[in-house]
């Protein structure tokens, strides 16, 4: 009986050393047999992507099984990477376990197109590819498949305003997007842009003034003035000058059109000193980017408005510190107050009124 123990205890010992963790570690791989192919989509498939239509599918992809030489579970994940890549840096689009197929909805491609850096509404070429792989095994991939996708995106379209009017008007170094006004559309996929910028000295064109560029870089499209001046915009065009002054930029992309409105800004109201007929002036203040006044109001209400008229004038409809054209007049209590007006975000337009 002692015998039989120690040979026990013997063997155990013998399989303990046997199967350590290192020796799991080290085995080698298998390697499959045959790679998956995709056969759908087809090589150079183009897709147009929408915001109402995301939900939808784009494509369902299709693949042949991979060959492991036995009965295995597969797992098949969808990887798509732009033209020139390794795969690296891949996306995920979707995927399955033992099957050959999987729908992908134009979302699922949108979201991966944005993160390889496409541009909304922009084609690019894409590579996509299936990978397989099997516990235990080596993960094969198909051939890459080229296609053409065009992205959106829900976000607020934008465009930057660099020029030789930056540096000394408070917006960084001269030409460079990144610290350089923009404008914002009224939503994804709509092209009327809308911003105020600072001038604080004359820019003469061709030499001087500024571009509409589509991207915060040089990459994308850089519109400038068709040469006529008349505020038709054209992508190979000059720079556009303009006069000192602080302008309500309109552009756009779609007519190719612009225009540069110049204003000074002021408060009106029966608040004021000068109730309803005499407005009280603003004073810019370029380090800010705000308009400010300090003003005696009395019980009533006040407006903000531009150039000693009612074209461009803004209300608070909703009471809630945001500003609407023509908007709701804004009632106040009395007091000294330092009034505020902001500008410097397009189309999200803002006003405080501090008491002193």
């Amino acid at each position: 009986m002692k015998n039989i123990t120690r040979f026990l205890i013997a063997l155990m010992g013998i399989l303990v050393i046997s199967c350590t963790t290192s020796d799991v570690q080290d085995r080698p791989v298998i390697k499959g047999i045959d790679k998956p192919v995709l056969s759908a989509p087809n090589s150079g498939s183009a897709y147009v992507l929408l915001p109402a239509t995301m939900t939808q599918q784009a494509e369902r992809f299709v693949w042949t099984s991979a060959n492991y030489g036995g009965n295995v579970v597969v797992t098949y994940t969808l990887q798509i990477d732009k033209v020139g890549g390794d795969f690296s840096k891949a996306e995920v689009i979707g995927g399955a376990n033992n099957a050959n197929q999987a729908s992908v909805s134009q979302q699922a491609l949108n979201v991966a197109c944005l993160a390889l850096g496409a541009t909304p509404y922009a084609p690019a070429n894409f590579i996509v590819r299936v990978q397989s792989s099997a516990t235990g095994y080596a993960v094969m991939n198909s051939a890459a498949v080229p296609i053409a996708i065009t992205p959106y995106t829900t976000a607020t379209p934008h465009l930057w305003l660099p020029g030789s009017y930056q540096a000394d008007s408070g917006y960084g170094s001269n030409w460079s997007q990144s610290s350089a006004p923009q404008l914002a559309s009224t939503g994804y996929g709509n092209a009327d842009f809308e911003g105020y910028i600072n001038v604080a000295s004359a820019q003469a064109a061709p030499n001087n003034g500024f571009k509409f560029s589509t991207q915060a870089d040089w990459n994308g499209t850089n519109f400038g003035d068709d040469g006529s001046f008349s505020g038709a915009l054209s992508a190979s065009g000059s720079n556009i000058g303009l006069n000192a002054g602080y302008y309500k930029v309109n552009a756009n992309t779609t007519t190719k059109t612009y225009s540069l409105t110049k204003t000074t800004w002021a408060i009106i109201g029966d608040a004021t000193q000068g109730g309803w007929g005499t407005e009280t002036p603003m004073t810019y203040n370029p380090t800010t980017k705000v308009w400010t006044v300090t003003a005696v109001l009395t019980k009533a209400s006040i407006k903000f408005r531009a150039n000693n008229g009612w074209d461009i004038n803004f209300g608070d409809t909703g009471a809630n510190g945001s500003l609407e054209y023509g908007g709701d007049n804004i009632a106040v209590a009395a007091g000294t107050y330092l009034i505020t007006l902001d500008l410097s975000s397009p189309r999200n337009y803002t006003y405080s009124l501090v008491k002193q």
